[in-house]
């Protein structure tokens, strides 16, 4: 979901050939895959293309790739953190971008099916992220 969302936001701001939006998960529990079904639903319902997007597993050269590496709740920054290579990318909750967040942690709709919750809560953190980046990396944009 959040890679649809921040992708779609990257394309409205002309920014798609300058950031570079990728995911993936801990686990290889769904590497290969689209999107749940719940997800779809609420990018559909939204407009937010989500073609293409399919599950992989984190791999150590995206510290390398990437300057920002982004999970959804604690557990996934202990995982990352016991992955980490180098320092290279900055590893943050989605909701450490937003001010007074609703929530420290993107709660899974896989296991909850509040997809609709989730949607908000990861909208507004991608919002934020990208103003961050424009903010940080202004004169490269």
């Amino acid at each position: 979901m959040a890679e649809a969302i921040f992708r779609h936001l990257v394309e409205k701001e002309g920014l798609s050939e300058k950031i570079t939006v990728d995911s993936a998960g801990i686990g290889h529990w769904h590497v290969g895959n689209p999107p749940h079904e719940g997800t779809q639903e609420i990018l559909t319902r939204n407009s937010i293309d989500f073609k293409g997007i399919k599950a992989r597993q984190v791999e150590k050269s995206d510290w390398d790739e990437f300057a920002y590496i982004i999970a959804m709740d604690a557990q996934n920054i202990k995982d990352l953190q016991a992955l980490q290579p180098s320092e290279n990318a900055e590893v943050k909750r989605l909701m450490d971008y937003v001010p007074n967040a609703k929530e420290e942690n993107v709660p899974d709709p896989y296991f909850t099916g509040n997809f609709d919750y989730v949607y908000e809560l990861v909208r507004e953190g991608c919002e934020h992220l990208l103003q961050e980046i424009k903010t940080k990396w202004e004169e490269r944009l």
